[in-house]
């Protein structure tokens, strides 16, 4: 394998963080394999995500203008595979990364490795992952032209520095899908998910009910940029959404930053959150399992302690605007 192929997620030309992070790991990789970077992305607004690509170090960026579900994408990342030859196929560990991922890794016969979260270039290319809840982690080497990796989001920068940009546009496929979407559901409240944001706040059983996630903890993520996440026991006890839950049965998250507000901190929510840079506890028992794995533990009552730091936040901002 010398070349990188990255597949762009994108919703109506705005390119989601992850495919971002894969074509900027995918120029790590292929410096170090001798290849080029090829980017492909398809769809609705597919033109308006490759100038956002031009960005990035990119050799070449594939567009398709095919509008089928899933299909038309699968059939542009082959047509482009099978023009480079070799490559490494990097597709983000999200549910259309990895149903894009395992699709063509079912047509040109390779394997498929999902929540990759480094890699090592050692003589062959070979994917690290973390399993069994991250208490073992695994090194799984690609034999053959091809191999897919859906790397872990927020686990790889994501960095502008333009490439060649070269725009390459490939003819549509004009069968039918057999899928076909019939709406879209987005939930409220969300406008930035846990998986893509820099910083997230949750919430836990500490919160004491549903009214803290819409108040305390959004003005302190708002005041960050980020987004709001929740443990498993607020989610079930229907304070917040499951697409907020970080943990084991929740979202798996790398951001530069995590508070956790009122979260003991049991290994299922560990798993979910561990890969953080930062990790910030605000909790009332000094003695709760989350201290053990946080940098930093401050101990007191969560509902001073989270309005006085977003002010502070927000006073750091006005001073730097």
């Amino acid at each position: 394998m010398q070349n990188v192929i990255a597949y762009i997620e994108h919703k109506h030309g705005v390119v989601r963080r992850v495919s971002l992070e894969a074509v900027t790991q995918g120029r790590t990789l292929a410096d170090k394999l001798g290849g080029k970077v090829h980017a492909v992305v398809a769809g609705a607004g597919a033109s308006d995500a490759a100038e956002t690509l031009k960005k990035y170090p990119v050799d070449q960026i594939h567009v398709s203008g095919d509008e089928r579900f899933i299909d038309g994408a699968v059939d542009a990342l082959e047509t482009v595979a099978k023009s480079a030859g070799n490559a490494l196929v990097l597709v983000g560990n999200t549910m259309i990364g990895r149903d894009v991922g395992s699709r063509f890794a079912a047509r040109v016969d390779c394997g498929i490795n999902a929540d990759v979260v480094d890699f090592t270039t050692d003589g062959s290319v070979a994917a690290v992952m973390p399993k069994l809840g991250g208490l073992v982690i695994t090194t799984c080497a690609y034999v053959g032209d091809f191999g897919v990796a859906a790397i872990r989001p927020n686990v790889f920068a994501a960095k502008e520095t333009s490439g060649a940009g070269e725009i390459v546009h490939l003819a549509s496929n004009a069968t039918a899908s057999p899928v076909t979407v019939e709406d879209e559901v987005e939930e409220a409240a969300a406008e930035l998910g846990v998986e893509e944001a820099s910083v997230v706040v949750s919430g836990g059983r500490g919160m004491g009910g549903p009214e803290p996630f819409t108040t305390i903890l959004k003005d302190l993520a708002d005041a960050f940029g980020g987004a709001v996440g929740a443990s498993r026991a607020a989610v079930d006890a229907g304070w917040i959404p499951h697409g907020h839950q970080v943990g084991q049965t929740g979202k798996t998250i790398s951001p530069t930053l995590y508070l956790a507000v009122g979260i003991s901190g049991a290994i299922q929510h560990k798993v979910g959150m561990r890969t953080s840079e930062t990790i910030v506890a605000i909790n009332k028992d000094a003695n709760a399992p989350i201290a053990e794995f946080a940098d930093l533990l401050v101990v007191g009552d969560a509902f001073a302690i989270v309005p006085a730091l977003t002010n502070l936040v927000r006073d750091a901002k006005a001073a730097h605007a």
